[in-house]
């Protein structure tokens, strides 16, 4: 999740939101990041994506220089337009763990309260949720939907399936204000205990002095 300077809009239209998802499907090119859910705020944006090469902090910094590169020629504007380092959560791959995350990415206009009760949780434009609901032709090539489909025991996908997809979403809105999201939130992992004890050992062997932030504050002296 990145969030704009002094949270102001990092979005002022629907050409701004459509030049980040260019500039998002470069960014899966040139680093092969496999995007999972994807969802537009106002003044943020959160992406579930996964990396099969080691190179998360590279691909994010050509991320978000490039779109605020376009954003200040587009408006003649200069200067930063994010508000410092994004913030990222490691995800466990085990059942249940990336629904949840593709989930909270998906229900952001919820949360927001930018659907009424009686709108579809697809009417929102700007998020993955409603390419998931259209045949594959339709969607952005580089935005993964087997894996979630799989995490809701609906693969092979299929339209009959896409449909299941929707209504399990929808009876998920119905519950949403009760849901704890602090690991999203707050935390830097969400996951099972054991390999979260897993990744602090290793954490600890390569820590140095200069070393900072929740993970590091984790590992027990």
């Amino acid at each position: 999740m990145s969030r704009g300077d002094r949270r102001e809009d990092i979005f002022f239209d629907d050409s701004d939101r459509e030049l980040f998802l260019k500039t998002l499907g470069e960014t899966c090119l040139k680093t092969k990041f496999q995007i999972h859910a994807w969802c537009l705020m106002r003044n943020h944006f959160h992406l579930v994506l996964e990396t099969p090469r080691p190179n998360l902090v590279p691909g994010m910094k050509w991320l978000l220089s490039t779109y605020t590169a376009r954003f200040n020629r587009k408006h003649k504007y200069f200067g930063h337009l994010f508000s410092g380092r994004y913030k990222a959560v490691l995800i466990s791959g085990s059942p249940g763990y990336l629904r949840t995350a593709c989930n909270y990415v998906h229900l952001n206009p919820v949360r927001a309260r930018l659907l009424r009760s009686h709108q579809p949780l697809s009417v929102y434009r700007w998020s993955s949720y409603a390419h998931y609901l259209k045949p594959p032709r339709q969607r952005p090539p580089w935005l993964r939907t087997d894996r979630l489909f799989g995490e809701f025991h609906l693969a092979p996908e299929t339209s009959i399936r896409r449909r299941q997809l929707d209504q399990h979403m929808e009876k998920w809105r119905a519950n949403e204000q009760q849901r704890d999201y602090k690991p999203f939130r707050r935390g830097w992992f969400f996951g099972e205990d054991q390999l979260k004890d897993k990744i602090l050992e290793l954490i600890s062997n390569i820590r140095a002095p200069a070393h900072c932030g929740q993970e590091i504050q984790a590992i027990v002296p």
